[in-house]
């Protein structure tokens, strides 16, 4: 009964029904988080999730709205009394500043501290993530404003596939880890630089023969212009949904 739940849809700037974009797959083995921030721990609590049990931590990429929860989470874990260790994942770009980062908290002097791995995934197309009994995950280099990964679910048990764009321009790694996938998760933050609009979002879809498209990543409360529903749909023929925080996703 894997599911994945969107723990928040934002862009960079949130508001207050909606935070940050980061999200977490959830397995009868694993607890996968893609992402940190700073909301993450109290919306974990709030889906039922142990953050204790949080087995992977996945880091797309090092902008403070994808991992500036990453401190706190370590700290309440070993607060909590962890003893399980963590893996964490992500292109030697982040994860290099992520224990830099941690270096500054001087978190190799805390007592009790539970293991933590750190696995640096090189920058290839469809880089095998996590392979266990329910789902691989694999993740490809996209075109964003510093190194950044996709990521593509392969769900074992039902053969259902999802895949996540992260914050990326089009490019052709979005096609690739997308293809043929039952959900394309997509931003659409806008046709920026690093960045990509509904509109694209709809066609990286249609291009990759997805089944259904989520929209995420994208401007909320103020900032909200557009609508982002009618612009993907006219590019994409299947079911288009804005991505909204803790609505959950079934791949069983």
């Amino acid at each position: 009964m894997p599911k994945l739940f969107f723990l928040g849809t934002s862009n960079a700037i949130a508001d207050e029904r909606h935070e940050n974009t980061h999200m977490v797959v959830v397995g009868k083995q694993r607890i996968v988080l893609i992402d940190c921030v700073d909301g993450t721990i109290l919306r974990l609590k709030r889906i039922g999730v142990d953050i204790n049990l949080v087995s992977d931590l996945i880091l797309t990429h090092f902008h403070p709205d994808h991992v500036s929860g990453v401190p706190q989470l370590l700290l309440n874990m070993r607060l909590l009394g962890r003893v399980l260790p963590l893996n964490i994942y992500g292109l030697a770009y982040t994860l290099d500043r992520i224990e830099d980062l941690m270096g500054f908290y001087n978190w190799s002097k805390w007592p009790n501290f539970f293991p933590v791995s750190f696995t640096r995934l090189s920058e290839q197309d469809m880089i095998p993530v996590i392979q266990c009994e329910e789902f691989n995950i694999f993740a490809s280099p996209v075109k964003h404003l510093l190194p950044t990964i996709g990521l593509r679910i392969e769900f074992l048990r039902s053969g259902k596939v999802f895949a996540y764009s992260c914050d990326t321009e089009p490019c052709p790694q979005v096609l690739r880890l997308a293809e043929g996938a039952n959900v394309l998760v997509h931003e659409a933050s806008g046709n920026l630089p690093g960045h990509s609009s509904a509109k694209q979002a709809g066609e990286a879809a249609t291009q990759a023969a997805v089944g259904e498209l989520y929209l995420i990543h994208y401007p909320t409360g103020n900032f909200r212009t557009g609508d982002l529903l009618t612009e993907a749909k006219k590019e994409f023929e299947g079911p288009v949904t804005l991505a909204e925080d803790f609505v959950s996703l079934n791949f069983d």
